[in-house]
C-alpha cells in the first residue's frame, strides 16, 4: 500500500460527524498528507401544502443557511488546521459532488461516514455507498452507529 497524499473528509454534520473528522485527521497526520474538508448542500427546506409543495424564493432564508454552513466548515477547518484552499462548501448532489473535487484535486483518500443501512434503505443507496462505487481513489467509510 502506498502512502496517502491527499486525504479528502467529506463531511454532513451528524452528531458522530466529530468521530468521522478525527479519524480523517489521525490518516493525514499518519501520511504526512493534506487534508481537506467538503460539504455539500444537498436540499432546501419546501413545506408542503394542500395545494402541492410550496418552494420558498426568501433570499435572506438562502443567505443565512449558506453563511450557516459556511460558518459550520470553518469553524470544523480551524479546528482540524486545514487550509482555507481546502475547504469547500458547494450545492449540488453530494455523491457527485463528492466525487468531482476529488478528482479534480487529486485526492488518493476520501473519508466518510456510513451507518451501514438494511433493506430498503440499502436499495435507496447512499452518500457513502454511491462515492464507494464510483471514486477513482480509495474510500474509507467510517462506521457509524445507528
Amino acid at each position: 500500500m502506498s502512502d496517502y497524499q491527499h486525504v479528502l473528509l467529506a463531511v454532513d454534520y451528524s452528531e458522530q460527524g466529530v468521530y468521522v473528522a478525527e479519524k480523517a485527521r489521525s490518516l493525514a497526520n499518519l501520511y504526512q498528507a493534506k487534508l481537506s474538508i467538503i460539504h455539500v448542500l444537498d436540499n432546501i427546506p419546501m413545506p408542503d401544502t394542500n395545494y402541492g409543495t410550496v418552494i420558498p424564493l426568501n433570499q435572506d432564508s438562502s443567505d443565512e443557511l449558506l453563511e450557516a454552513e459556511k460558518s459550520r466548515l470553518m469553524q470544523l477547518g480551524d479546528q482540524l488546521a486545514v487550509d482555507l484552499d481546502n475547504r469547500w462548501l458547494l450545492w449540488g448532489v453530494p455523491k457527485q459532488e463528492i466525487i468531482h473535487v476529488a478528482e479534480q484535486q487529486q485526492v488518493d483518500l476520501i473519508v466518510v461516514g456510513s451507518h451501514g443501512r438494511h433493506g430498503l434503505a440499502l436499495l435507496l443507496g447512499s452518500t457513502a455507498n454511491s462515492v464507494l462505487h464510483y471514486a477513482k481513489c480509495d474510500v474509507m467509510a467510517v462506521r457509524l452507529q445507528d
